[in-house]
């Protein structure tokens, strides 16, 4: 299993496991995890200048009105997104990207609230994210082992126990718009084992971009769908 560097105390992180209805999984085996009790620092805003026109073309990469219109999928709707609320660096884009990963690898940029999409021809797909709450964030590499649609979200025991009106979620919670994990999720596996992590839609638009996840990586609704149709099994998510 890839390293992780721990930086909370045992206690805190079982403390917290069910803290937020965010959260992803049921119960986890934090041992071999790496969680980083740094404080959230300031998003840095893009400098002008720094990246350049855009090179790459692709059909899903439009005007936004088109990236974020509401969905309908079988009989699950999806709201448009008001993305005039969205921050411009936190809608989905293709820029210039350097890294001697192969196409097809994600890396999760902690500091700027970036997922990157790696792209031939140093490029990269760009979607805004929400992180980990201070004393949630992970770093380390994983592997999607397997993907869902529509997934179902169990609450762990740790939540249901601070939060007796989950505990009708015991058997997890119906597909939905409004599920916690949202319409697409992503599971994460380090060394053949259950990280607990996902990277997931939420159906909480407005706070991509801030750290109040319990460690998972969400995403817009409509940027999850975008991104599960680009990754395969087995594909390599780095997070730093």
């Amino acid at each position: 299993m890839a390293e992780f560097t721990h930086r909370i105390a045992r206690r805190t992180v079982l403390a917290g496991l069910g803290a937020t209805l965010a959260g992803c999984m049921g119960s986890r085996d934090l041992s071999g995890l790496d969680l980083d009790m740094t404080p959230t620092g300031t998003i840095r805003p893009e400098a002008p200048g720094m990246i350049r026109p855009q090179i790459g073309i692709d059909k899903n990469i439009t005007s936004p009105d088109l990236m974020y219109a509401a969905v309908d999928e079988g009989p699950y709707h999806l709201k448009a997104i008001p993305y005039a609320k969205v921050p411009r660096e936190f809608r989905r884009t293709i820029v210039p990207y350097q890294t001697s990963e192969v196409p097809g690898t994600i890396r999760v940029n902690l500091a700027e609230r970036h997922l990157y999409y790696v792209m031939a021809g140093n490029e990269a797909i760009r979607y805004g994210v929400g992180i980990g709450k201070d004393g949630f964030r992970w770093s380390g590499r994983a592997k999607v082992q397997y993907k869902k649609e529509w997934p179902v979200w169990t609450p762990p025991p740790e939540m249901i126990e601070r939060k007796p009106e989950l505990a009708k979620y015991r058997q997890g919670m119906e597909p939905g718009p409004m599920n916690p994990l949202g319409a697409r999720a992503l599971y994460l596996f380090a060394d053949g084992r259950d990280t607990g992590y996902r990277i997931h839609g939420s159906p909480e638009w407005w706070s991509i971009g801030s750290a109040m996840s319990s460690g998972c990586v969400r995403l817009i609704n409509q940027d999850i769908i975008d991104l599960y149709n680009r990754v395969d099994a087995k594909t390599t998510v780095i997070v730093a």
